[in-house]
C-alpha cells in the first residue's frame, strides 16, 4: 500500500518535460540526449523530470513534441539541442518562423526558406527566465550565456513549434530552448574547439530547471549583446 502511495504521488507532482535530440550528422552520439537520460526521473525542486529524445527529422519532431505535452500535460519545458563550437550552455532567447537547413535532416529532408508553421507569428520569445538562469549558472561555476539565436535548423523548428503550443494550447506552462557543447570526445578531431563535461551540463541543467521552477519574474539586468 505504501509503494503504491509513493508511486501515485510521484506521478501527480508536477512535471517538466525535458527534451533532448538523437545524433546526426554522422556523429556517433548528441550531448543533450545523454543529459536527457541522465535527468529523466529525478526529482528537482518538487517536479518530477520527464525526458524524451527526438529525432533530428523536420517532419516528425512537431508531431512528436504535440503528443508530449498533451501527455504530460507539464508545468516547465526545456528543450535541449547541440551547438558545436559554443563554449558555454546556451539559453536561447528567440525561436524565428523560418527553416533554412545547412545539411540535410536525418530522414534526409533539407528545406529551405519556408516556414515552421504557416501564418503563425514571425518568432516568439522564450517564456524561461533565462538572465535569472544564466546568473544563477555562472555563480555556480557552470559556463552560461544568452543567445539570441537558435539557428534555423531542427533545434529552432523545436523551439517554435514548442512555444506555438505553449502559446496557443498550454498558456499556463512555461518553456524555452537550451543549447549545450559538444562533449569532450567529440572535439578528437576538431583542434581548438571548446567543449564541456558530461557531468558539468548534467549539473547547469538540472540547475536551470530548479531555478525556473522557483523563478517566476526574470531579472531586470541588461543582456544584449553589440553584434
Amino acid at each position: 500500500m505504501t509503494t503504491r502511495r509513493n508511486s501515485t504521488a510521484a506521478r501527480s507532482a508536477p512535471c517538466v518535460l525535458l527534451t533532448g535530440f538523437e545524433a546526426f550528422d554522422g556523429a556517433a552520439v548528441n550531448p543533450s540526449q545523454a543529459i536527457v537520460e541522465r535527468l529523466d526521473g529525478r526529482r528537482i525542486g518538487g517536479r518530477r523530470i520527464v525526458g524524451a529524445t527526438l529525432p533530428v527529422a523536420f517532419a516528425r519532431t512537431g508531431p512528436l513534441l504535440r503528443d508530449l505535452l498533451e501527455r504530460h500535460r507539464p508545468e516547465l519545458v526545456i528543450a535541449l539541442g547541440q551547438a558545436g563550437g559554443r563554449a558555454e550552455l546556451s539559453f536561447e532567447r528567440v525561436a524565428v518562423n523560418l527553416l533554412d537547413a545547412r545539411i540535410a535532416d536525418n530522414d534526409g529532408a533539407q528545406p529551405v526558406d519556408r516556414p515552421v508553421i504557416a501564418d503563425a507569428p514571425a518568432a516568439y520569445f522564450s517564456t524561461l527566465p533565462v538572465k535569472a538562469i544564466v546568473a544563477d549558472l555562472q555563480m555556480r561555476g557552470i559556463p552560461a550565456a544568452l543567445s539570441l539565436s537558435a539557428g534555423s535548423y531542427v533545434c529552432n523548428q523545436v523551439f517554435f513549434v514548442l512555444a506555438h503550443l505553449l502559446a496557443t494550447r498550454q498558456p499556463a506552462a512555461r518553456g524555452g530552448f537550451v543549447h549545450v557543447p559538444w562533449l569532450p570526445v567529440q572535439t578528437a578531431g576538431r583542434p581548438g574547439q571548446p567543449s564541456m563535461a558530461l557531468e558539468t551540463m548534467v549539473e547547469g541543467v538540472a540547475a536551470a530547471i530548479a531555478c525556473a521552477a522557483s523563478t517566476t519574474e526574470d531579472l531586470h539586468i541588461a543582456g544584449g549583446s553589440t553584434h
